[in-house]
């Protein structure tokens, strides 16, 4: 793992942002990440889509939809800055995940890493009389089976992925009798691998059938990208927590016991897990990768002990830091897919900077990580809904009618007043 640099360039820093007009945030970040001028206009976001492009990505397309695209900034992975753009509709998600990197920052940043971009395909056999007996059969064809799938993505194996292995699950008792599954491991590289994987399962199963004398019925993909995991850290001196009420060891000390809560109570754990996936799941999005695989991938593997827990540990080092670690299944790409065709996810990549899914990986768990500790560290100090019905308050104010100027203004009075709702909106727009 490399360390964090001590001197690390700004570019993930930019002054004043939330002062900013839209304009001038987008001008800011494009000049930061030395994005062009074509970039600037798909980051703007105005039909950047054309409908005729949209009409080839999906099926029934009558028009489009469109989410906020923010950029949360401060973000240090393993010694690099990042500018780290962001899909969602939810208030106080982009600020307290840079607010976050901001402290992480001091400490030296995120440190991450990526496994090999491994995904399973399965090969679901059935009828079968002897399964131990084909299990074996089909190891005594591993090669066989692997120079097959291997045979014709010659792109693929000249990159180094391809097929590297094959594993056999049996289950003895089941609702259709007993059944074998055929696991082939790919590397994928930087694809997210979905297309891939089930191409060279669909290829392999008359082989199958032919091998162990049973029926196959499902070849598809798992979301459960085990073999594929990211794993980010952070260490913080407890100082750099302290606020103007608490100290930072107090703050520490209720982080841990928040997340303890998580790892024991699967009701907690449900919540804390939602929590990190408001970080993650924006990246993914933006980027035009597959969410709901990643959420998939993730709420597997939180229950992959028989009972589901969190995804983050934060503890106290002997040395007094606390420290937070996230690992979870991220099956992500930069080639493919929606990452290849829409304007949006090209532009947002380029802002990112990263240079494989593995390195996109790395930077998703960290912003995860880093929304799970804003998260608690709000919870363990001043109370989740303080700061997040502050942002909430200017929703308030556009539904109840304000614009312009007056959002932030009629925003700034309904935080005052302790009132966030429509009909105070509406009363203070009313004058």
């Amino acid at each position: 793992m490399d360390a964090p640099a001590k001197d690390h360039p700004a570019r993930s820093r930019i002054e004043n942002m939330r002062g900013m007009a839209p304009d001038e945030r987008r001008a800011a970040v494009c000049t930061a990440a030395a994005l062009d001028a074509a970039d600037a206009t798909v980051l703007a976001g105005a039909d950047v889509l054309p409908l005729q492009l949209a009409d080839g990505m999906i099926e029934n397309v009558v028009g489009k939809f469109e989410l906020p695209l923010g950029v949360a900034t401060n973000f240090v992975v393993n010694g690099k800055d990042y500018l780290v753009p962001m899909a969602v509709e939810e208030p106080s998600v982009v600020a307290a995940a840079s607010y976050m990197a901001k402290l992480v920052a001091k400490d030296g940043g995120f440190r991450a890493r990526a496994d090999r971009p491994i995904m399973r395909a399965q090969i679901q056999v059935l009828g079968l009389t002897d399964p131990f007996g084909a299990k074996q059969r089909l190891f005594e064809h591993r090669d066989e089976l692997i120079a097959k799938a291997n045979s014709r993505d010659k792109v693929l194996i000249g990159l180094g992925g391809g097929c590297k292995d094959i594993e056999v699950h049996i289950f003895e008792d089941t609702p259709v009798g007993a059944m074998l599954v055929l696991h082939i491991l790919v590397d994928v590289r930087d694809a997210m691998g979905a297309n891939t994987v089930n191409t060279m399962a669909e290829m392999l199963a008359p082989d199958v059938e032919r091998i162990t004398g049973g029926q196959v019925r499902l070849r598809i993909l798992s979301n459960l990208a085990d073999l594929r995991v990211v794993r980010a850290r952070v260490e913080l001196d407890p100082a750099t927590l302290d606020t103007a009420s608490l100290k930072g060891t107090d703050v520490c000390r209720g982080i841990v016991e928040a997340c303890a809560l998580a790892i024991i109570d699967p009701y907690r754990a449900a919540t804390h897990n939602k929590g990190i996936m408001n970080g993650i799941d924006p990246v993914v999005v933006a980027t035009g990768n597959d969410w709901r695989a990643i959420e998939a991938g993730a709420h597997s593997y939180a229950a992959r002990g028989g009972r589901y827990t969190s995804l983050t540990r934060w503890e106290m080092s002997a040395a007094g830091k606390l420290v937070g670690t996230i690992e979870l299944p991220m099956a992500l790409g930069l080639v493919g897919g929606a990452t290849k065709t829409h304007p949006a996810a090209q532009a947002a990549l380029r802002l990112l900077g990263v240079q494989s899914a593995g390195e996109l990986a790395e930077v998703v768990a960290s912003v995860g990580l880093a929304q799970n500790m804003a998260a608690i560290r709000a919870l363990a100090t001043e109370g989740i809904q303080r700061g997040h019905m502050a942002l909430h308050a200017r929703n308030i104010a556009i539904v109840a009618g304000a614009s312009g100027a007056d959002v932030d203004r009629i925003a700034r009075a309904l935080v005052a007043s302790g009132d966030v709702s429509v009909d105070k909106a509406r009363a203070l727009i009313a004058g």
